[in-house]
């Protein structure tokens, strides 16, 4: 490939690689576990191997495949960057371009369940102007965008590269989604190629306090349980990933009941309700083909280096007082599930918010959990930018 070049691309994954996740499955050292403890301190024994025995003997990757590759697939390099990408073009011919950007521990089948409903709307309940071509990358580092070029690929590098991507498929005016990272790298956009970036969406975003006088007086209840729930929120594998992702991806690369745990983990505790076991939630075929991706690519590590981007790679302390990015001019809009943390009052002070929705039901996974609350909320707030 030369570097502004675009090719159709297939998953395939070798079936000796398959014989060895059986082998590996089976072969599991399980540990020991306090009687008594649940889920409080991390995913109970005979959770997992229920799980595992399914993953070895009951799903069916090949089907999985198969389904993914239902959908055109392509990839490029851009600045010696890989990126795959799925790229679904609307009939209709005024559709919106629109980039849908997941986050960890997810990839591209995160969006499976929207991206018909975007790109047909007529068949789900929306009209003709309601109709977007989608595009789903897998964000670098990630999927089958590795290996990473380098490091310093943080949100806003991420941001630049799928811009190029864009304009390589003819997208110069889109808009863009995106849930935890890929609200990070969303946002991003919206402030680096504002050119570009008509409209910026997100299933919640980060605020904090500046340390301002009086910053906490106008907090209604509910912004401040949010506050709180963000202060107490269980960080192990956010400070893992941040300092050292490198020393935590042995055991998540070698082991697949590993691999598995970490990403378990974080699906019974960011759906909703918590209480919930994880496939109560989302579908646990679709929980173990997000698994898989992460496992056959071999991606712990490299998925985990935007935290140390964001977190350990920037000096704090030398960082000059105008630092801070420069606030977006492009108009947001922020869905808020039942589980997010955000503090709206915050949240307009740092980004130009247009629309604010929030929800009673779903969690961080919205895509999955709550599919047609975002694709709704989409359809209206690009129907209200201009």
């Amino acid at each position: 490939m030369t570097d502004d070049d675009i090719r159709p691309f297939r998953v395939h994954v070798p079936q000796e690689q398959l014989d060895d996740l059986a082998t590996r499955l089976a072969a599991t050292r399980w540990p020991s576990e306090l009687p008594g403890v649940g889920w409080t301190r991390g995913v109970p024994v005979d959770y997992l191997r229920d799980l595992a025995e399914y993953w070895r003997t009951g799903y069916d990757w090949r089907r999985h495949e198969a389904a993914l590759n239902d959908l055109p697939q392509f990839v490029t390099t851009v600045e010696n960057q890989l990126i795959h990408f799925l790229h679904i073009r609307s009939s209709e011919p005024d559709a919106t371009p629109l980039l849908l950007l997941h986050g960890w521990p997810g990839n591209v089948t995160d969006f499976l369940r929207v991206i018909d409903p975007l790109v047909n709307p007529t068949a789900h309940g929306g009209t003709a102007s309601d109709a977007c071509h989608v595009v789903v990358p897998s964000l670098p580092g990630f999927g089958f965008s590795t290996p990473l070029a380098g490091p310093g690929v943080d949100a806003t590098r991420m941001a630049e590269l799928l811009d190029t991507v864009m304009h390589r498929l003819g997208h110069h005016r889109y808009a863009v989604h995106g849930y935890d990272t890929g609200s990070w790298v969303a946002l991003a956009l919206g402030r680096v190629r504002p050119e570009s970036v008509r409209a910026v969406h997100v299933s919640a975003m980060l605020s904090f306090p500046t340390g301002a006088d009086g910053e906490f007086d106008a907090l209604d209840e509910r912004d401040l349980a949010r506050w709180d729930r963000m202060q107490h929120h269980n960080d192990a594998y956010l400070q893992c990933n941040a300092k050292r992702p490198q020393t935590v991806a042995y055991g998540l690369t070698d082991s697949p009941v590993g691999q598995l745990a970490w990403i378990v983990e974080k699906f019974k505790e960011l759906t909703h309700p918590e209480v919930a076991l994880p496939e109560q939630c989302v579908d646990r075929d679709h929980l173990l083909t997000d698994v898989s991706l992460y496992w056959f690519t071999g991606t712990a590590a490299s998925a985990a280096q935007v935290y140390y981007e964001e977190m350990s790679a920037v000096d704090w302390a030398q960082a000059p007082d105008d630092a801070a990015p420069a606030r977006s001019t492009v108009p947001t809009g922020v869905l808020l599930s039942a589980h997010d943390v955000t503090v709206r009052a915050w949240a307009e002070r740092d980004h130009p918010i247009v629309r604010w929705t929030e929800l009673d039901t779903g969690g961080h996974f919205l895509a999955m959990e709550e599919p047609d609350a975002l694709v709704q909320d989409v359809r209206q707030f690009l129907a209200d930018v201009p």
